[in-house]
């Protein structure tokens, strides 16, 4: 895969480490001068010092031809950017980490599948650590081919009961997020405009539901 890393954070250059020993192609985008230097002669990719929110910098990226982009920047709007160019271009996969839970939100609203969230992700975990609670984390569960998905509910959906939801085979409603509380698909609440339905599946059939529950491709979380 030829893909392209906007940003290198901590988490940038671990995973512009990690792919390169997988043998991808990377492409890694920093503003930082020095830091881009010293990165290019320790990765085994290139590197290029450049404002990485410029849709002209993307374009000499080839950001056309890339597999995927990561923006993973220190800041969430930079990130937020990064990936509307990137859909632009039509890039298969986008993924954008985000730290501020506003922002988080917004990614959410605007469409964008894969969203990361270190802090959140690590304070739910050290709280529960404090709590006694040894949590375990979904990407520990998640196997094969094996896929959760989110969808925002568009108003034509509104009153719909969960078990009249035309599903694929392996595939299943666990509930909804609805105001903050989270309410299980054996409880059988109507569907309102706006709760986030929460399904789980094969990766096969991920297109074939969002096509079917989303008209709207801004609804869809993967």
């Amino acid at each position: 895969m030829r893909i392209i890393i906007v940003g290198a954070s901590p988490l940038g250059q671990h995973l512009a480490q990690r792919l390169i020993r997988e043998r991808h192609e990377v492409i890694l985008i920093d503003r930082d001068a020095g830091r881009a230097r010293e990165l290019a002669e320790i990765l085994d990719c290139t590197v290029i010092n450049a404002e990485g929110t410029r849709p002209d910098v993307l374009e000499k990226a080839e950001i056309g031809d890339a597999d995927a982009v990561v923006a993973c920047t220190d800041h969430d709007q930079d990130n937020i950017i990064i990936g509307l160019v990137a859909r632009k271009s039509d890039v298969p996969e986008i993924v954008l980490r985000t730290d501020d839970e506003q922002f988080l939100a917004v990614a959410k609203k605007l469409g964008f599948h894969h969203i990361i969230n270190p802090a959140q992700i690590g304070s739910m975990i050290i709280t529960d650590a404090l709590r006694g609670v040894d949590t375990t984390e979904l990407s520990t569960l998640i196997r094969g081919d094996v896929r959760f998905i989110s969808i925002i509910v568009e108003k034509r959906l509104k009153g719909t009961r969960m078990d009249d939801i035309n599903l694929p085979e392996d595939s299943a409603v666990i509930g909804i997020y609805r105001d903050g509380r989270f309410l299980l698909a054996r409880e059988k609440p109507a569907l309102r405009p706006e709760d986030e339905l929460i399904i789980v599946t094969r990766s096969a059939y991920v297109r074939e539901i969002c096509e079917n529950l989303c008209e709207e491709t801004e609804n869809i979380i993967i």
